[in-house]
Formats: C-alpha cells, structure tokens, sequence
C-alpha cells in the first residue's frame, strides 16, 4: 500500500506540474505580445519592446501591411538606428505594396500571371493587327493588312467599331481625344479619328512625312514620327498636320516621350538611344545593344528591346546611366515593350512568347508562350494586350 500511495503521490505532482507549466507556457505566450489601442481597436503585435513606444499605431500599421517583420520574431527594436541597407528594404517593400494595392489588378482581385498567352476570349480584328493602344477605356487596333483601325472594348473584349482608309498601318496613338493612326507609306502619312463620331473612314492628317514611318509619340505640343528612307524624325502639329524634319540621323526607329523630352532609338551602325530636344536636336547618346526596337518608358527608366542580340537595355531618364542589360527570360528577338504601371512585358519576334518583369526590381517574372506572331502590345492598366498575326483575319487577346 506504501508503494502505490507514493506512486500516486508522484503521479499526482507530474500531473499538477505539466498542468502549472501548461499555465504559465500559455503566458509567456501571451507575454510576448504588446497591446495596444489604435483607432478605437485593440492591436496586439508579436513584439515585446513596443508598448510604450508613442509610435506603436504606426509601427503596427507597418507591421500588418507587410513593410517590416522586426528585428527578430518578438523584437522591434524601436529605439535602434536604421542602417542604408533596412531603409533600403523599408523603401522597396513600401514601393511595391503601393503598386500592388493600389492598382486595379489588385482592386479587382486579379493577382494571377497566366501560364501562357490564352487560346481562347480572341477578338478577330483586321489582316496583320501590327499595335495596339488604351485609351482606358477600349483598345485601338491598327490593321497593316486591311488598312483599318478597330476598336475593341476592354471589359469584354467586344469589337465595337471599324474605320476604313488607313492604308499601311502600322502604329497608333490616342492623344487629345483623337486616336492617330501611322501609315508606313511613300510618302508617310497620318491619319486621326474622332472616337466621338460613328465609324467611317480615317481622316488624312498628313501625307507630307519622309517614306517609312513605323511609330508616333506625342510631347503635349506635337506628334514625333521617326521615318527610315531617309532618315529623318518629324514633329508634327497635330491640328494642321505641318510637318517639320530634322535631318542627321542613321536610321531613328522607336520613340518615346517621358515627359521632358523626346527619345528615339536608332538601330545602325550601332545600337543608339538618343535624347532630343524640341528642335530635333541630340541632348544625350546612350550606347544600348543590337538592333533597339520601340522602348516604354516606365515613369523612372527606359527599356529597351534589343532585337539582334536577345537583350533589353535599361536606361536611367535622370542621368542616360545604363543600369541594366537583361538577357535570357526567354528573349527572343525581343521587338515591342508594354508597362502596366507594375509590370514590363516584351514581345518576341522570333517566337510566339512574351517576357515580363518586375519594373521596380528588375525581377525577371518569367516567359510565357502559347501565342503565334505577337506584333504590339500594350496595357489598359489593368491587363496587357497582344495583337497576334495570327491569320486572316488575325486577332486581339488579353494577356
């Protein structure tokens, strides 16, 4: 009996400690989490050393929205000096969690890259659909083939409206409330719609630019149009149509505008970007790589699509400084470039795929294939569009 009553006893006192270490477990747990009061709400954060910080509501704001995880699992370590390398992580996690949640991508719960360009939801557009732009609203197609523009809804992908007329185009562009349309003739030409009118046929802008013109951009002022046989780039007024070329160019292909200044890109004797001014005037050369192609321009930086040699040159605005030269991704003779306001897309001309990265960072998102022919590309803001020369006639998608 002595026996079993002392292994009771001791059973008893196991018991009563696994019990009393349970307890006292569950509140150390609670113990390493500071509580507080932000906006009428209790707030309770994994941290211990926070609590009497006059800035606890901000620290927990940053916390929760994913810009900082502490100093260590319970540490925050408020009172501590922030080193270059943590600010620079603050400042990039703050970047992209702006650009995440405050994009229409995000608004509307459409996280997800698709794993190739789609076969399905096509809209058929004209013969060899060549680029395409968003007015924000719907996409403007212009059909190289067929001579014609079309108009396609973005939420549906519905073809509303056709014009007729636009003989050899090539490019587009939708400013001051008209859509421009380039038309790669002898002589060339641009042509303007008026979206607010019914369908009908193009109206003629000019026919008075150099041969050959591929692209248009616009400064606020006037419309940029590079032409290759000669070589010239044009400014264009775009009530009148007068046009003006300058001269002392090798060969001006794409062009942008980043809000300052005009840039083209020039593909031989060697791979150029150039900086103009408003006189056509060469402000900056940037040595870029093999054949460029048409840049976008993401708000910081230019990228450019470097056909013959399968990389992408990343150019700083500020300075003409050449921060990257991407390569791989799956680039292929990689042609037309689109910014979603998060995102870089880039077509391959060679393959039936596209590229993407991560503007901020540089961060290659990976290639997706699936598609046939992709000639532009462009973004509505909230997906990238590709027209595909796909057949006769050849087709829009949602990427």
């Amino acid at each position: 009996m002595r026996m079993k009553d002392s292994i009771a006893v001791r059973t008893s006192l196991l018991i009563a400690l696994v019990v009393t270490v349970s307890i006292t477990s569950g509140r150390l747990h609670a113990d390493v989490q500071d509580t507080g009061t932000c906006g009428g709400v209790t707030v309770t954060l994994p941290f211990t050393d926070v609590m009497g910080s006059q800035f606890f509501c901000q620290i927990a704001e940053a916390y929760f929205s994913g810009l900082t995880n502490g100093t260590s699992g319970t540490t925050y370590s408020p009172g501590n000096n922030v080193t270059r390398d943590q600010m620079a992580a603050f400042i990039t996690r703050t970047l992209d969690q702006s650009l995440k949640r405050g994009s229409s991508r995000g608004a509307l719960d459409q996280w997800a890259i698709p794993i190739s360009v789609p076969f399905t939801a096509k809209t058929t557009v004209g013969n060899i659909p060549y680029a395409v732009k968003s007015d924000g609203e719907d996409l403007w197609v212009a059909n190289n083939g067929s001579g014609t523009v079309s108009r396609v809804h973005a939420s549906d992908g519905k073809l509303l409206q056709t014009w007729t007329g636009a003989t050899d185009a090539i490019s587009v562009l939708v400013a001051r409330g008209r859509v421009f349309v380039v038309g790669n003739s002898n002589p060339g030409t641009i042509y303007v719609i008026d979206p607010a009118q019914p369908a009908g046929a193009v109206t003629l802008l000019t026919n008075t630019l150099p041969a050959s013109p591929v692209v248009i951009a616009f400064d606020g002022f006037n419309l940029w149009v590079p032409s290759l046989f000669p070589a010239f780039v044009s400014k264009v007024n775009p009530n009148t149509g007068a046009v003006t070329s300058f001269s002392g160019f090798a060969s001006p292909f794409g062009v942008i505008y980043d809000g300052s200044n005009i840039w083209i890109t020039e593909e031989v004797p060697a791979g150029k970007l150039k900086k103009l001014d408003s006189n056509g005037n060469v402000l900056q050369t940037v040595n870029v790589g093999s054949l460029p192609h048409f840049p976008i321009y993401d708000g910081t930086n230019i990228w450019v699509p470097n056909s013959s040699d399968n990389t992408v040159t990343v150019v700083r605005v500020s300075t003409g400084a050449v921060l990257a030269t991407l390569n791989n991704n799956g680039l292929n003779s990689p042609s037309q470039a689109a910014f979603d306001g998060e995102r870089i897309l880039i077509t391959n001309g060679s393959g039936d795929s596209v590229s993407v990265w991560k503007a901020a960072d540089l961060t290659a998102l990976g290639s997706f294939s699936g598609a046939t022919n992709v000639r532009g590309a462009c973004s509505d803001g909230l997906s990238f569009w590709l027209t595909l020369d796909d057949g006769t006639p050849g087709h829009l998608v949602r990427f």
